[in-house]
């Protein structure tokens, strides 16, 4: 356990919270990847290939780590894994609020071209996601990285004018 607070900067207890976090976060993707796959062939097997397939996403994910270190400027290691958290819990909200928004506008794959549907749809996600982006980057502690990381990302998307 000493060694695995040194390679990921963590020097109190409670920051072991977000490595735990991970892995479970990791964890579940894998079983709900497998059983998406899998399903058909019984418990033993999507829980074998969610072993797997976690093991296949845990050295992906490591080997982002490495990747992104040098490119993010973060304190701690162990930060990394909360941005990553932050990234995946942004990116699914977004989708769970672009739906009722859409619908609320009364936009439905019944009344529109699918093709412009699945436009709008990711047009409003995108807002959402902006938004939420820095909101869940505050709530977890990171909101100078989100928002350097948000200004970044708007200039891109050739909103530079707006930031200056």
């Amino acid at each position: 356990m000493k060694k695995f607070k040194e390679d990921w900067d963590i020097e109190r207890n409670w920051q072991l919270i977000f490595p735990l976090l991970g892995i479970l976060g990791l964890g579940y993707s894998a079983f709900k990847f497998s059983s998406l796959l899998f399903n058909n062939y019984g418990l033993f097997f999507v829980i074998a290939f969610a072993i797997v397939i976690g093991f296949v996403l845990l050295k992906f994910t490591l080997f982002l780590f490495k990747k992104l270190e040098n490119k993010w400027v973060l304190t701690y290691r162990w930060e990394m894994i909360r941005v990553f958290i932050v990234f995946a819990v942004t990116g699914s909200s977004s989708l769970y609020i672009g739906r009722p928004i859409i619908k609320l506008i009364g936009i439905t794959k019944e009344n529109l071209n699918p093709v412009l549907y699945w436009i709008l749809f990711v047009i409003i996600g995108l807002i959402f996601y902006q938004i939420l982006l820095v909101t869940f980057g505050w709530l977890f502690g990171q909101f100078k990285f989100f928002w350097e990381f948000e200004k970044k990302m708007l200039k891109r998307m050739g909103f530079k004018r707006f930031l200056d």
